[in-house]
């Protein structure tokens, strides 16, 4: 990078702290409170809870891992983003209402008010296992891994610094990240619209086009096989994407789990009004539509570049001689010009440096309002919550830099390694939580094996291949071959398998208890909470018919 480069760095890394610093110190001219410092109650505009929500959501693990993807298996990896727009949809509809209705903050906290205090409390240990060992650790292992290469910094400097921002601006609290988060966005859409730009005309030019319309052209006609979304049986990339999964299956649990029932999302949300909040999340579904434009196809650039032996360089994606997809971006970031690839730079710091801030704020909230304040002293004033939860976002992050280097997340692909390990809980978690909503009968037992049975069924059903041949299962589209031959169930099919199973039981279980006279705790729900102003209707409306036009040009 040269020296307009880092101008351009440091004036996104000033605007950022000084914006934030200023929304800090506004704040502070006023003792907060616990509400305030984790949910920003009643401050964040619809604009501000939708682009918190994209800041959130976009990491290096879209940047890096997703990118690597669109350069390895192409435009079916924008089925995440894709059917994440039409879930936010369904989320603002009919799950945030429930939420606010009944006021509740925190996902451990809708599990005891709607079950019990121990399934809360389990539930409350597993999100931030998970948050802090797969979410926070990857965040931060891939991001400092494209910023170390596209700056030649450290690793460990790059780590250091990322995680110190994050910090920064976490401390802050939820005001300080949401109105922050609108700057990042602005940073990451521009930047990375950019590089997609450049990327495109690097192909173009090198096919004798004129322009990024050429570019994209020549993508299509030269790389066909990276622009179909629905992959078959005998493709390679079917264990990632198995078929018609993306549509019918897995990949609705996968997104209705995350962006439904997680607190790093939903907690964006938790502190509006009903119509603020669903149109701060419509317009995080527009946003999403937006998303593969800057994240898959500078991918599929890159790996047409490579694939050409030109702008690219060999070196640089086969480190020790192996090729790693994951290196495509840092790769197609270090060969753009001067003042772009600063912009492109601060675009991919933005987005890390924004995810960080909001997942340890959420890990944060969790153990804050639903381990110390419940179990640890439960006497605690607000000032001790707020103390509290700031030390806990520096203890977070000082863990995952102590692990995150361990993982191996780079060997089996960042984007992929998130979303099945992720996984192992995920079914179990949006199995309670929707019978939880809707079915009253719903017991506490039930809720308790969707809790710790899911989760079991989730790994007996990853290493059943060591057990038995499933080759069977092939015919049925549930089973494919990896590497070595083996049988294995794609991670999405697993999901929507341990999910099946998780609902059976739970409704077994309820009846059950039912029949027994025992009692379940009904939330408040009636049909006139999920009524929706016009405008927000036209708005969904318009997501979905985006979203089918989309899927039938690149079917």
């Amino acid at each position: 990078m040269k020296v307009t480069d880092y101008i351009i760095f440091l004036a996104y890394f000033a605007i950022v702290a000084i914006y934030g610093f200023w929304i800090y110190q506004r704040k502070k001219q006023k003792q907060m409170s616990s509400k305030d410092y984790f949910l920003a109650e009643g401050s964040l505009t619809w604009w501000a809870i939708g682009t918190s929500l994209i800041a959130s959501n976009i990491s290096a693990e879209q940047f890096v891992a997703m990118s690597g993807d669109g350069f390895k298996m192409g435009l079916a990896i924008s089925t995440y983003e894709w059917m994440a727009a039409a879930t936010l949809v369904i989320v603002a509809t009919f799950f945030i209402p429930v939420y606010l209705k009944n006021k509740i903050y925190t996902m451990p906290q809708f599990l005891s008010q709607r079950y019990n205090g121990t399934v809360a409390m389990i539930m409350a240990v597993f999100w931030l296992l998970l948050y802090v060992v797969v979410n926070l650790t990857s965040i931060l292992y891939l991001g400092a891994l494209a910023v170390s290469s596209i700056s030649g910094i450290g690793f460990w400097y790059c780590m250091m610094g990322l995680a110190i921002f994050a910090v920064i601006i976490a401390l802050g609290g939820m005001k300080v990240i949401g109105y922050t988060d609108v700057i990042q966005v602005a940073f990451l859409i521009f930047g990375g619209l950019a590089t997609t730009y450049l990327a495109l005309n690097l192909v173009s030019d090198h096919f004798g086009g004129h322009g990024v319309l050429d570019g994209l052209s020549f993508l299509r006609e030269k790389a066909p096989d990276h622009f179909h979304m629905i992959f078959k049986k005998d493709s390679a990339n079917y264990a990632s994407l198995p078929g018609m999964t993306v549509l019918l299956g897995g990949m609705w649990i996968v997104n209705l789990n995350y962006w439904g029932c997680n607190q790093y999302i939903t907690q964006r949300a938790l502190g509006a009004d009903l119509k603020t909040a669903r149109a701060g999340i419509l317009f995080a579904a527009f946003l999403k539509l937006l998303m593969p434009l800057i994240v898959v196809l500078p991918g599929i650039a890159v790996y047409m570049l490579y694939k050409e032996k030109t702008g690219i360089d060999v070196n640089s994606m086969m480190p020790g001689g192996e090729l790693s997809p994951d290196r495509a971006y840092p790769t197609l970031l270090s060969i753009l010009p001067t003042g772009l690839k600063g912009l492109s730079f601060a675009a991919l710091t933005a987005a890390i440096v924004a995810s960080l801030a909001g997942k340890i704020n959420s890990i944060s909230t969790i153990f804050t309002l639903d381990i110390f304040k419940k179990h640890i002293n439960t006497e605690a004033n607000e000032k001790k919550l707020v103390s509290t939860g700031r030390m806990v976002v520096i203890i977070a992050m000082i863990i995952a830099i102590a692990i995150s280097p361990f993982l191996g997340i780079d060997k089996k692909g960042g984007f992929e390694f998130i979303q099945e390990y992720t996984g192992f809980v995920s079914p179990g978690i949006f199995a309670m939580f929707i019978l939880g909503f809707f079915w009253k009968k719903t017991t506490s037992n039930a809720a308790l094996f969707a809790t710790i049975g899911g989760f079991g069924l989730s790994v007996f059903l990853k290493f059943l291949p060591g057990i038995m041949d499933l080759s069977f299962l092939h015919d049925f589209g549930f089973s494919v071959a990896n590497a070595s031959g083996v049988y294995e169930i794609p991670f999405l099919d697993r999901m929507g398998i341990v999910f099946v199973i998780c609902l059976i039981v739970m409704f077994a279980i309820s009846l059950f208890e039912n029949s027994k006279g025992d009692k379940s705790n009904g939330l408040e729900v009636d049909a006139s909470m999920f009524k929706v102003h016009p405008s927000f209707a036209v708005g969904s409306l318009l997501v979905c018919g985006i979203l089918v036009a989309l899927y039938s040009i690149f079917w």
